[in-house]
């Protein structure tokens, strides 16, 4: 049986779990700007192969989510002594607000519900603790997680056409930011 708890503590190990991704799809982000307006749009596109990304996390990034996870907003689905699902969140005390730094779900225990019952339970910690809002990032290219966070109530917020270089617009790749109001 798979345990949602709170993360004390975070292991090299834990973030296996959200190294990366596969998509078939990826958001074309296009932006009009005139005298009066300014519009954005996303168009849904399939590609002709999948796109895979990888990462490692540094030793730094490392460092800074251990000091993230003992903030108490943080969980981790467990099986048995392993970590099946992760959830990595930092509060940001000035506008009440929960960043999702990291999530994901080890790729044998995807589509069963535990996404949605870790986010839930994230979610129902981030309300209790007088937050408003859930807040994550992800890239257009990133469809599988952007259909998931769709999917458990978050909206797009926001995109940011230079977040990781001067060239997203270009490279295909742009920052998106989702987020779920809380009650």
């Amino acid at each position: 049986m798979v345990e949602v708890r709170q993360l004390r503590d975070l292991q090299r190990g834990d973030l296996e779990v959200a190294d990366g991704y596969v998509s078939t799809a990826r958001y074309r982000v296009r932006k009009a700007e005139i005298a009066r307006a300014v519009c954005f749009t996303l168009d849904r596109q399939e590609l002709s192969e999948p796109f895979e990304k990888r990462w490692a996390v540094s030793e730094e990034d490392f460092r800074r989510y251990r000091d993230v996870v003992g903030q108490g907003m943080s969980f981790a689905a467990c099986d048995g002594g392993c970590t099946v699902g992760i959830a990595i969140a930092e509060t940001a005390g000035w506008n009440r607000s929960l960043w999702i730094r990291e999530f994901g779900i080890s790729k044998p225990y995807r589509r069963q519900g535990l996404g949605r019952r870790l986010m839930d339970r994230v979610a129902l910690h981030a309300s209790k603790a007088g937050l408003r809002v859930l807040v994550c990032e992800t890239q257009t290219t990133n469809v599988p997680a952007i259909d998931f966070y769709r999917s458990v109530g978050f909206e797009v917020g926001g995109i940011d056409l230079s977040y990781y270089s001067n060239d997203d617009v270009q490279a295909g790749e742009v920052a998106l930011f989702l987020k779920r109001k809380l009650e």
